[in-house]
């Protein structure tokens, strides 16, 4: 999006020679008025960020591992988040030429366990919230969302160059630019449209938007000089089976996607299995929940799209690629 509105855009690899990871963004930027420079750059890596910052207006942090299954949660998670947040805002603050800084937070640094709406008016999530629940033992990536998010805070506070905002986007979907598979949110929607779920789906809900919004949003927060503090990009919070249902009903008759729900007590069995412990179940199973984005609408312009209409364009994009073979 920068580069087809014509800004001079900087990116970061942790490797330059694999061209293959970042072509498309390459040929992207030979298609636009924009221009691209790759620069060379570690999260855990001090004063590797420094090229790539020095000179720039803006500086948009969106790096931090998304799994879901992990051995060690501080070395995998904790540290890459919080130590590469620190290192971006090292970088900001020998650069005299930034201004603004956007992060790219979570919902998960706003709440732990969907539990812990019950306590919020109307069932509703805002920015005003913040997780308070989650450990390097129970949700480590949320822990770890949270973490970076309050030492950029905390960085912030003690200057007065550069002002920072930060999008909390929810479970990001919507069609890739690549054909790569090595992604949570990938992962998900082909296993949706492959029949890994048809048994049935997980009776569980979550904060979705479009990835396509989310990029938006991170731009407005950027250039909108009235843009500040934190905002939610929610466009609609929906169960797994709710999200299977939103789409048109061609995809329902070439895809094998879930038409019914997993029974509880099964997913208790099967659950730690697939990464879910029966706390993560106890405390977020079968739980509806909402998301204020009424502040994101107003001061960043953002209309999201609905959920629908992002599974659709996803399905398209993989069935595209090769990577979803629907019924003929």
């Amino acid at each position: 999006m920068l580069l087809e509105q014509g800004h001079q855009v900087r990116g970061t690899v942790r490797n330059k020679a694999k061209t293959e990871k970042y072509q498309h963004l390459l040929d992207k930027a030979a298609q636009t008025s924009g221009t691209l420079e790759i620069f060379e750059a570690d999260l855990l890596k001090a004063n590797s960020f420094d090229d790539a910052t020095h000179g720039c207006e803006y500086v948009i942090h969106t790096a931090s591992p998304f799994k879901t299954s992990v051995k060690n949660p501080d070395a995998e998670l904790v540290q890459p988040a919080l130590k590469g947040t620190q290192n971006v805002l090292n970088a900001v603050a020998k650069a005299d030429s930034v201004k603004r800084v956007v992060l790219t937070s979570s919902v998960v640094a706003i709440y732990g366990d969907l539990e812990e709406v019950k306590s919020k008016p109307n069932a509703t999530f805002t920015e005003d919230d913040w997780n308070e629940t989650s450990s390097l033992t129970h949700q480590p990536y949320n822990y770890s969302k949270t973490v970076a998010e309050k030492a950029a805070w905390e960085a912030a506070k003690l200057q007065n160059r550069w002002s920072l905002t930060t999008i909390h986007p929810g479970f990001v979907l919507g069609p890739s630019l690549t054909k790569r598979l090595d992604s949570t949110s990938i992962d998900f929607v082909k296993n949706m449209g492959s029949g890994a779920m048809k048994a049935g789906a997980p009776n569980l809900t979550f904060a979705t938007v479009d990835v396509r919004d989310v990029a938006k949003a991170h731009i407005e927060a950027a250039f909108r000089p009235e843009a500040h503090g934190r905002y939610v990009a929610v466009g609609e919070c929906a169960s797994i089976l709710e999200i299977a249902q939103s789409v048109d009903s061609d995809y329902q008759q070439k895809l094998p996607l879930p038409t019914k729900l997993l029974p509880n007590w099964l997913l208790y069995i099967v659950g730690p299995g697939l990464g879910f412990s029966w706390k993560y179940l106890r405390k977020n199973l079968g739980i509806s929940f909402k998301f204020d984005n009424t502040r994101t609408q107003k001061d960043l312009g953002i209309h999201f799209r609905p959920i629908g209409k992002t599974m659709g364009d996803h399905f398209d994009q993989l069935i595209e690629d090769g990577i979803l073979a629907p019924h003929k």
